[in-house]
């Protein structure tokens, strides 16, 4: 048994230590195995841990429970992947409260070029269903993989269309991969295995009960360069998850509808409040993503020009060249550079006509 991956999984397990806790440890010990064989003051000293959780790590002795998750890890050829794992979806790495630890059966990549959730109601009208089927085989033609969350409505109907298309697609769960719920979504969730797969960060024999669905959704938002939702009340999941798409610095993407309609009154809300844009067709989402093909090639820079960049403004154009277009918290995050230090690069970068300005603080390689 990989003795690492046994302590990996029992931080996840002991009370009081959450994802952002384990993320502070790890910063401060380099390995979960060196959590664990550090002294009880040592981890005391540790902003946030402090003497409670200190006391709870040094504890722990539930290994039993570990030993009988990995042998059924094994046994289902289910993939663990820790925050450090190079194959960890590096999207929820942006996010400070990313799972520490997630489960993955499938032969999808979690980290592909292109990633798009789409959510909605789980009582979708004619007009819904047939806008998230279109929507799909548009977004499918441009090479994106496509998430959701298993569940009845705009979930399944985007993760069935997706296999149609023969499209990677994802499932995020709220449960144990020893299980589907709802039990009805089974056989797409095998199908999805060969085409995509299943993803969670919840332990086998952990049910799908209520509390886990928000907790679900932070993946949902954060594994995606962007949310797409489509019908929503007031509230729901769809309106959470695309709240933590926003505190994530995605980008949100909602169909409008009539004032009136109940299912259109969450999408309306997300619209007028600027937490969304309006989404007419895929062409909306390719062109705010930056992901359109060029009609024309664009123009080679002269490599003279680039060695007379800063390191700051170096960093930044890897960046673009990654994708073309940006929002400026990316470049915060991203570069962890001072806003001021940001700030000056890009707009030495306009100045040199590398970078262009677009509306709401994005900017766009020349």
């Amino acid at each position: 048994m990989p003795q690492e991956l046994m302590y990996q999984i029992a931080l996840t397990r002991i009370p009081l230590i959450g994802d952002v806790i384990i993320k502070k440890l790890l910063e401060h010990f380099g390995s979960a195995g060196n959590i664990f064989k550090a002294k009880r003051y040592e981890l005391e000293r540790i902003e946030t841990v402090g003497t409670v959780r200190a006391a709870a790590i040094r504890h722990y002795h539930n290994f039993s429970e570990v030993e009988q998750e990995i042998a059924f890890l094994e046994k289902y050829r289910i993939q663990p992947l820790f925050c450090t794992d190079p194959a960890y979806p590096k999207r929820l790495l942006h996010c400070y409260d990313s799972p520490a630890m997630l489960y993955f059966k499938g032969n999808a990549s979690l980290n592909p070029p292109r990633m798009v959730s789409v959510v909605g109601t789980r009582h979708p009208s004619p007009y819904g269903k047939a806008v998230c089927e279109e929507l799909v085989k548009e977004l499918a033609a441009a090479n994106i993989t496509i998430v959701s969350g298993l569940a009845y409505g705009i979930d399944i109907i985007a993760h069935k269309t997706a296999l149609a298309l023969q499209t990677p697609t994802i499932g995020v769960l709220a449960h144990g991969l020893d299980r589907i719920y709802p039990s009805s979504h089974k056989q797409v969730a095998v199908q999805m295995l060969e085409q995509g797969g299943l993803l969670t960060d919840f332990m086998s024999q952990t049910a799908p009960d209520k509390q886990n669905f928000p907790k679900r959704n932070r993946i949902v938002a954060g594994i995606c360069d962007a949310t797409i939702v489509i019908e929503s009340g007031i509230r729901g999941g769809s309106l959470i998850t695309a709240d933590l798409a926003n505190g994530y610095n995605r980008d949100v993407f909602c169909i409008p509808g009539r004032i009136h309609d109940p299912l259109a009154a969450g999408c309306n809300h997300l619209i007028k409040n600027n937490k969304a844009i309006l989404l007419s067709s895929a062409a909306d989402v390719l062109d705010m993503m930056g992901w359109q093909a060029r009609a024309t090639p664009a123009p080679v820079k002269q490599p003279e020009l680039f060695l007379q960049l800063t390191d700051e403004e170096r960093l930044i154009m890897t960046l673009f060249r990654e994708k073309s277009q940006r929002h400026l918290e990316e470049l915060y995050l991203q570069t962890r550079l001072s806003g001021s230090q940001v700030a000056l690069a890009v707009f030495n970068l306009e100045m040199q006509s590398m970078l262009r300005s677009l509306p709401g603080q994005r900017y766009e390689l020349v």
